[in-house]
């Protein structure tokens, strides 16, 4: 960040405890330059805070919320209460990404001998391709050096790059769930379940599928893969080889839930 620069009201910043008093919690932001921000005990939880002390020590990182942000003061009001749990997640996730990245690109920095134009040139190009050097990173991890292969850089600091990414992060997955309904008319319908079920499982493609029993007739299908799209056809299939398996028989219905990335980002 730049020195002059201020959060806004309702960003999630990562600050660190300075000091501790009656009254609330004084904190540096550590992307802004080390600005000032303070915690009021009346925005760290919304219940009635005993003893300040218990809630943070000196030197502590803490996920807070911008409540308030003024140039005239260069200092910035904060907020713990007002976190959720998914903000804070995201924001040590982030953080730690952040983390990840800067001992990456310090490492091929050091190894290729650059100056500081030179890696801030790197940085520049990586960012402008990917939007973020996380991301750069982390497909570098995954499709080598075909990453970078339309950017014009040195071939000995592209391989530096996918070596240190590659030992570094881990490729992502990306999961894929449905709900779904059916039942079956047939004498032995309860066996013509296991059977649909067992169509879906053994659909082909490069991918883990999971199915779990929700609730008569209720099950969850789960398609974990390396990539969204792949995940995403592949859970098709298993839908429809387990429809096909009921046909006429009984009935089928699915829902999609919400997917979902994880991993390569701790």
């Amino acid at each position: 960040m730049e020195s002059g620069e201020l959060p806004e009201r309702g960003d999630i910043v990562l600050c660190t405890v300075r000091e501790i008093t009656p009254h609330g919690i004084y904190v540096d932001l550590d992307e802004y330059d080390g600005m000032n921000g303070f915690l009021h005990i009346s925005e760290i939880s919304t219940g009635w805070v005993r003893n300040i002390d218990r809630v943070a020590k000196v030197g502590q990182k803490l996920v807070l919320k911008v409540v308030r942000a003024e140039k005239s003061r260069r200092e910035v009001d904060l907020s713990l209460r007002q976190v959720t749990n998914e903000e804070r997640r995201n924001k040590l996730i982030e953080w730690k990404q952040k983390e990840k990245v800067m001992t990456i690109l310090s490492m091929v920095k050091k190894k290729m001998v650059m100056d500081d134009r030179q890696f801030s040139e790197l940085v520049d190009k990586l960012q402008g391709e990917y939007g973020t050097l996380y991301e750069a990173l982390e497909d570098a991890a995954k499709r080598g050096e075909k990453t970078f292969a339309s950017m014009g850089l040195p071939q000995e600091v592209v391989n530096e790059m996918v070596t240190a990414a590659r030992e570094k992060i881990a490729s992502p997955k990306y999961e894929v769930g449905s709900i779904v309904e059916m039942s079956s008319n047939a004498p032995d319908g309860i066996l013509q379940i296991k059977k649909a079920l067992v169509a879906g499982m053994n659909a082909s493609g490069a991918a883990e599928i999971k199915m779990t029993y929700v609730g008569a007739p209720r099950y969850r299908v789960r398609v974990t893969a390396d990539d969204y799209k792949q995940a995403d056809k592949i859970t098709g299939a298993v839908l429809q080889k387990m429809e096909e398996s009921i046909g006429k028989h009984g009935s089928f219905t699915s829902k999609k839930e919400m997917s979902r990335k994880y991993g390569g980002g701790a």
